[in-house]
């Protein structure tokens, strides 16, 4: 009966041995981690400058470069104003020439605010878009119906929708389709 005993409490002095070695490294970890966090963060910086470095398009967040081959002539951010306060864009000499597409309503029709379609019914077109296309001078599913692959492009251009959208909705599909209900 000693032996039993004595042998249990081998298993139990082992059991809590090694208890004690799972805590104390899982506490370390923990340590070490809060400990060295900052400087781990400095360091995905600093590899995130270096290799955006050779990017002419890239500018550094940071005002005092890496080194001299990285150090470039701007290291300070540039924003490009893109939009006024009432969300007007905003034409930059430098990005846009200012020239706005011009719609070829030959193509397609001329129509007025009288005569508008409620064109929320074409799939992918919602109050938004609804306004912007009425902006540009299309209301009717007659105009829609009737666009040539240029007239999408300019119109796509126009409202700043995206690019090939109207060919994948097939709004002219649904145009001819509604201007016939």
């Amino acid at each position: 009966m000693l032996d039993f005993l004595n042998e249990a409490n081998w298993w139990c002095l082992l059991l809590l041995l090694i208890l004690a070695f799972l805590l104390g490294w899982i506490l370390s970890r923990w340590a070490l981690k809060n400990k060295y966090k900052s400087e781990l963060e400095e360091c995905q910086r600093q590899n995130t400058r270096l290799k955006n470095a050779g990017n002419p398009k890239a500018k550094t967040t940071f005002s005092t470069p890496i080194s001299a081959e990285v150090s470039g002539s701007d290291t300070e951010i540039k924003a490009i104003k893109t939009r006024d306060h009432g969300g007007v864009a905003v034409v930059n000499e430098k990005t846009d020439t200012g020239e706005k597409p011009t719609l070829n309503f030959d193509s397609f029709g001329k129509a007025d605010a009288s005569q508008k379609d409620d064109l929320k019914l074409i799939s992918g077109v919602g109050p938004f878009i609804e306004d912007k296309l009425n902006g540009i001078g299309i209301y009717t599913f007659d105009q829609i119906s009737r666009f040539t692959k240029e007239d999408i492009d300019t119109v796509t251009q126009l409202i700043k929708f995206f690019p090939g959208r109207i060919e994948r909705d097939k709004w002219t599909d649904q145009a001819k389709k509604l201007k016939n209900n």
